[in-house]
């Protein structure tokens, strides 16, 4: 069974509390239980994590790069600016799909820039809780031998 990381950055656990009318009343423990279930549906084992702090993220990520782990990554705000994240995301040797609640297209102007969509193997955005599982299909199919044809 292929183990995936799940990353989540800053204020994603205040998933239900946030915003509701962008990120929808689920929180960040249903979001967890969504990609557990899905990940035991594509014969994938998810550890899902989230952490406000730039620095723990990096390390989750070094940890990826250096045992060749999957990653689905919502940066969250750290999308935008983190060229730190962006620079540990190169080093992966497996994919990395980067996803997102709402569409960062078209929200604010300072959300259409992504520092680390240049690294990632694909996109997945706008879908809410669903962009999740979708990422995790992905990467199923992308561990399948798939591709991205």
């Amino acid at each position: 069974m292929n183990r995936v990381l799940v990353l989540n950055g800053p204020n994603l656990r205040r998933l239900g509390v946030r915003e509701p009318e962008v990120y929808g009343s689920a929180t960040f423990e249903d979001l967890t239980a969504l990609c557990r279930d899905a990940a035991r549906r594509l014969d994938l084992q998810v550890d899902v994590r989230q952490t406000d702090d730039e620095a723990e993220m990096i390390r989750w990520v070094h940890e990826a790069a250096d045992e060749r782990l999957p990653v689905v990554l919502n940066p969250a705000a750290f999308t935008h600016y983190s060229y730190a994240l962006r620079d540990a995301l190169a080093q992966l040797k497996a994919p990395l799909v980067e996803v997102h609640i709402s569409n960062p297209a078209a929200r604010e102007e300072f959300r259409h820039t992504s520092v680390v969509a240049g690294v990632a193997t694909g996109t997945v955005a706008g879908f809410g809780m669903m962009s999740y599982v979708l990422a995790l299909q992905a990467v199923a199919e992308l561990l399948a031998g798939g591709g991205t044809d």
